[in-house]
């Protein structure tokens, strides 16, 4: 393949300018029986191929096979670059579903389970330019048992709300070379009451007289500098306020990046791996990161940001696509959708079950459009008797921390959703959903203390206190709509249960609350007889009727003195399920400028508090 797809880099917040894209055209086989080590695969050319990053079911993929895979095979060949000689050089895999194994020139190199998260091994430990390195993936991807799938249908054809399937490899496939001791990734925290930032910067095997320095620089040139040891603890500390002339808030309104660039040194003159000309304070490893300087934080019933309110006109993003399926067939594709998204009033979204690519939050960053992290856990209801149908196992756990750690700095995201729609019955037994809710929202307050967190989304809550309580409505009717919201006043909210009554959750304690799925309003002008077709509630008979119900719907919670936000289902129609504002295909099929107008003029909770911001 000549023209190497998906070229951009693909971990913006953490950027070195050596590195090598392993996208594009791929040795491909698929192992139906699962028995493709027994039958030699890993030591023969394979018999098809395969367009990487994009899945086997995809019609990017040049194979656009949407049956059912259990294990799929990949191989390549990798030359470095020559001036990575004798230096250990990483191979990073941005997401592979589910399973995988790497085996480099035939010894196995390190193993992931998880679809939605990044991991890494080594290609080499000392890097030889005149070598051919041999890289295997296998990727399994069961159809039955509890797994994180998101929505990815467990029958040949998509249902209701899941669509195709995605396995194996489905982001960028990458590698760098780095020195023995190397920079980790950095977690950066900003401080508005400080006007700082904190960078946390772990090193690996930092030895006596290494230092971490950290610049930061706006427009105008450097900002300010700092450097602390990074032989004294796992991870280097370093504090860096910003002058009060060049403080400048992150925002909708003003998207404001500092540039931080991220230095280690050896004082010693010796660079990490190899020995060197003495020079005091040589660069042992450099990367470049972003920061936008920003706050969150509850008072009430209200989500504050940078200290004053702000309603979240979110709208509900499944991030599919029709040609690449949970891959964006380009970078513009990201952030075209976050422009279809504002072009409709909305100021932020709900990246719905499924961990996005790291290039969509670069691209939300820079916009100032607020997202909620979500892990996509649907593959937890195994079935079971009713009480005890969810089963998420620990591997849950394990992949919703990596997507944390990823995604930790960037400013864009305002809140985390680890669990979505995990019905089930209370009873008076403790159950496996109880336990891993409590963990994932624990583990998730520990790896991250300065957003909130939803235990759940819609159901099942099972953390009493929780940071944030919501509910899912799809009532079609306005006035009924409303009259299901109005028990906030008297802190009774719209909660969802069993359709017999039966409780799925703990009880509103008077947390900030939010209609976090509404509407879903079917509307599909191009519908054909016989096609599959869904949305919520009676199909609208006219565009006016379209506009006067998500008007209507819209105005409940806009007019709520209590609500802090909503998410509208959805921004776009996928596949079968077609309720949303724009077509699968990113056109128009209703006029958006009256969406936008139903959603632009202040909420009521802005309204209330002088220190608010409209949008």
């Amino acid at each position: 393949m000549s023209v190497i797809p998906r070229p951009e880099y693909p971990r913006p917040q953490f950027v070195r300018a050596a590195w090598q894209c392993l996208n594009g055209t791929w040795q491909f086989e698929r192992d139906p029986g699962d028995s493709g080590l027994e039958r030699g695969l890993l030591d023969r050319e394979l018999s098809g191929e395969v367009v990487v990053p994009f899945c086997p079911e995809s019609e990017l993929s040049g194979v656009g096979d949407p049956d059912f895979h259990p294990a799929v095979w990949y191989r390549r060949t990798v030359r470095v670059p020559e001036d990575w000689a004798g230096r250990r050089v990483l191979l990073h895999f941005q997401a592979v579903d589910h399973d995988a194994t790497v085996w480099v020139d035939g010894v196995e190199a390190g193993r992931h389970r998880g679809g939605f998260t990044p991991f890494t091994c080594d290609l080499a430990a000392a890097a030889d330019p005149a070598h051919t390195y041999t890289v295997v993936v296998r990727a399994r991807d069961p159809r039955t048992g509890a797994q994180a799938r998101g929505k990815q249908a467990v029958t040949y054809h998509g249902t209701g709300a899941n669509y195709g399937r995605t396995t194996g490899i489905w982001q960028t496939v990458w590698c760098e070379p780095v020195p023995g001791t190397h920079l980790g990734r950095p977690r950066i925290t900003p401080n508005v009451a400080a006007s700082a930032f904190r960078v946390t910067v772990p090193v690996s095997a930092a030895r006596a007289g290494h230092r971490v320095r950290v610049t930061v620089s706006d427009q105008a040139g450097a900002v300010t500098q700092a450097e602390a040891r990074a032989d004294l603890d796992l991870a280097a500390e370093v504090w860096l306020p910003l002058p009060a002339d060049r403080v400048r808030l992150w925002s909708p309104e003003d998207p404001h990046l500092y540039d931080l660039r991220v230095d280690l040194l050896d004082g010693d003159g010796a660079e990490a791996d190899t020995v060197a000309d003495t020079v005091a304070d040589t660069v042992a490893d450099t990367a470049a990161s972003y920061a936008g300087l920003r706050s969150i934080a509850i008072d009430g019933h209200a989500v504050l940001l940078n200290g004053e309110v702000r309603f979240q006109r979110l709208v509900l993003d499944q991030g599919y696509y029709p040609d690449g399926l949970m891959t964006a067939p380009t970078d513009e594709a990201l952030r075209h959708d976050i422009e279809l998204a504002v072009a409709a009033g909305f100021n932020g979204a709900r990246l719905h079950q499924k961990v996005f690519e790291e290039r969509y939050l670069y691209h939300a960053d820079r916009a100032g459009f607020l997202v909620w992290g979500e892990f996509g856990d649907w593959g937890a209801n195994t079935g079971g008797p009713a009480g005890d149908n969810q089963r998420p196992t620990a591997s849950f756990v394990t992949q919703w921390l990596e997507a944390v750690e990823r995604d930790y700095s960037h400013p864009s995201i305002v809140g985390w959703c680890p669990l979505n729609e995990t019905w089930q019955r209370r009873h008076d037994r403790i159950t496996v959903l109880d336990d891993v809710t409590l963990g994932m929202y624990l583990a998730t307050k520990a790896a991250d203390p300065t957003r909130p967190v939803v235990d759940a989304s819609g159901y099942a809550h099972r953390v009493p206190g929780a940071d944030v309580y919501d509910s899912h409505c799809y009532e079609q009717d306005p006035e009924t709509f409303g009259r299901l919201m109005a028990g906030l006043a008297d802190g009774r909210p719209f909660v969802n249960a069993d359709p017999d009554g039966t409780a799925w959750s703990v009880p509103y304690l008077g947390q900030p609350y939010f209609c976090s799925e509404f509407g879903g309003i079917w509307w599909n002008p191009d519908a054909r007889p016989g096609e599959s077709s869904w949305g919520y509630g009676e199909r609208p008979t006219s565009e006016r009727e379209f506009q006067e119900r998500f008007a209507g719907l819209t105005a409940v919670l806009l007019d709520d003195p209590l609500m802090f936000g909503y998410c509208y289902t959805q921004l776009t129609d996928v596949f079968q399920e077609q309720n949303g504002v724009y077509r699968f295909d990113r056109t128009s099929k209703l006029d958006v400028s009256r969406i936008r107008a139903a959603q632009r003029r202040p909420a009521a909770i802005e309204r209330s508090s002088p220190g608010s911001v409209a949008g």
